[in-house]
């Protein structure tokens, strides 16, 4: 989108020291201990905020004998300096990581799901054989990873996308299958296998309602007329197993996420047999081929990782993580 002229010509008057005295200024309430602070004379920095109201053509602050008192503009250019100086502080940031030997930038976006199965392993090699890349990482529900990746808060998703993804490109990553977690000695441990609907007879110990694991497992549910019971619901799994382990209820989880969590109950899994609890895994992004180079780099990393291709996990009969 291009910038109109009247546009340019406003970021060409605004002086950033000016605006670095404003936020001074209106932090400390005063001129004069702003001049101090910034090491400038107070003629000086008055001088700046007068040719700064004129710039914009509107009074920013109240001068009284006490100090200053902002203008309702005043409030909202403070708002938007801050904003300004923190994004400058920001890039200097990440341009001096550049400095020191960093030579790109990869901002990721995943589901829980994803962070605790495959992540860790994946972005830990990627790192060896890349250490100059630096990569951010964040954990968001799978519709919010989307969305991070459509505004452009995030270069690259990794999620569940079967709520779907609008215009973005995808490209598969792994593959999971969903299981039913139970206490030891649970009765439905002696069916080997069920279809989810059997496990609504019990109290459910949910994920975040938002989440793509939830909203199958609702969707499940009004299939067969049927409502969650649920009993709580928890931000991660190891709370989830957590609160399994207490009897306050059934859940479902990654059948790989289970296998790792070690030592977080007496717990037992179950294999679901319904189709929706394979699951695809996958990785987005606005367009891939038009990428920075880094992170075009870990795209190809990832899918290439060990067990990429690999197809949905085989139905376990049930299986136990050892006691704590």
């Amino acid at each position: 989108m291009s910038i109109k002229t009247s546009e340019r010509n406003f970021a060409r008057r605004i002086d950033l020291t000016s605006l670095q005295l404003f936020v001074a200024v209106c932090e400390l309430g005063s001129i004069g201990k702003a001049a101090e602070r910034e090491f400038i004379a107070a003629s000086a920095v008055s001088k700046r905020l007068s040719d700064l109201e004129a710039t914009l053509d509107t009074l920013l602050l109240y001068r009284h004998t006490r100090g200053v008192d902002l203008t309702p503009a005043g409030e909202s250019l403070l708002h938007h300096a801050r904003s300004v100086l923190f994004s400058l502080e920001k890039m200097q940031g990440e341009l001096s990581e550049y400095a020191d030997g960093v030579r790109g930038h990869v901002r990721v976006h995943a589901s829980i799901s994803a962070i605790i199965q495959f992540l860790p392993d994946d972005l830990g090699d990627f790192i060896r054989r890349h250490g100059e890349i630096k990569i951010d990482l964040e954990e968001h529900l799978s519709t919010e990873v989307v969305r991070a990746v459509q505004e452009g808060a995030a270069d690259l998703g990794v999620c569940n996308t079967a709520n779907g993804t609008g215009e973005l490109q995808t490209l598969p990553y792994r593959n999971d299958r969903l299981v039913l977690i139970v206490p030891t000695g649970h009765a439905l441990l002696a069916q080997g296998a069920i279809n989810f609907e059997q496990a609504l007879d019990y109290d459910q110990v949910g994920l975040h309602s938002n989440s793509s694991i939830y909203l199958a497992l609702r969707q499940a549910a009004a299939a067969v007329g049927r409502t969650i019971k649920l009993r709580i619901h928890v931000t991660g799994l190891d709370a989830m197993c957590r609160m399994i382990h207490n009897g306050l209820g059934v859940g479902v989880m990654p059948q790989r996420a289970f296998e790792l969590m070690h030592g977080v109950g007496a717990l037992e899994s179950i294999a679901l047999l319904d189709s929706w609890a394979g699951r695809q895994i996958d990785l987005v992004a606005r367009d891939f081929s038009t990428l920075p180079l880094t992170a075009r780099l870990l795209v190809e990393h990832l899918t290439q990782a060990p067990g990429q291709l690999m197809q949905a996990l085989p139905l376990p009969r049930h299986q136990a993580l050892p006691n704590p």
